[in-house]
């Protein structure tokens, strides 16, 4: 039964630019479907060292600082039809720690052709337009994100 398995623990990563837009990508897998950066924390790995290593792995660059991060965990569980094929069928989703970003560095530097494509396509958007970006499942997550980074969008900074 799925509510018995475990959450895999991740992180997600709102990258904010210059602009205080905010990065969103394309998924490889499932076209038409985009989201923040986000993954798991390996072993031995701090939430703040997963979430740099996420940025590198999936968008080619770190070259980022934390601001902030959300208060606890998210939740979030996967629908019936992607138990089994979603995460090896170990865990019933996910919990995420998610991290403010600023980028320090250019577009030219965001490359989406790394070791193991996750994306085809990206975007900086509003950071109200993820919500209707997201898959349904994970929208409260996004909601949740929305809500305690909004602070940083409406600075005067």
């Amino acid at each position: 039964m799925n509510s018995e398995l475990p959450y895999r623990s991740c992180v997600g990563i709102t990258l904010f630019n210059q602009d205080k837009k905010v990065l969103v990508a394309e998924r490889l897998d499932y076209p038409g479907n985009w989201q923040m950066p986000q993954g798991g924390i390996d072993s031995g790995e701090t939430p703040e060292q997963a979430a740099m290593r996420e940025l590198k792995e999936e968008i080619g660059t770190n070259h980022a600082e934390i601001m902030e991060r959300t208060k606890g965990w998210l939740f979030y569980d996967l629908p019936e039809h992607l138990k089994g094929e979603r995460l090896k069928g170990k865990y019933r989703g996910q919990k995420q720690i998610w991290y403010a970003m600023h980028f320090k560095g250019n577009d030219s530097e965001i490359n989406l052709q790394t070791k193991k494509p996750e994306f085809i396509d990206w975007n900086w958007v509003e950071l109200e337009n993820v919500i209707d970006l997201i898959v349904p499942f994970k929208k409260t997550v996004y909601e949740s994100v929305v809500e305690q980074f909004r602070p940083i969008v409406e600075s005067k900074e």
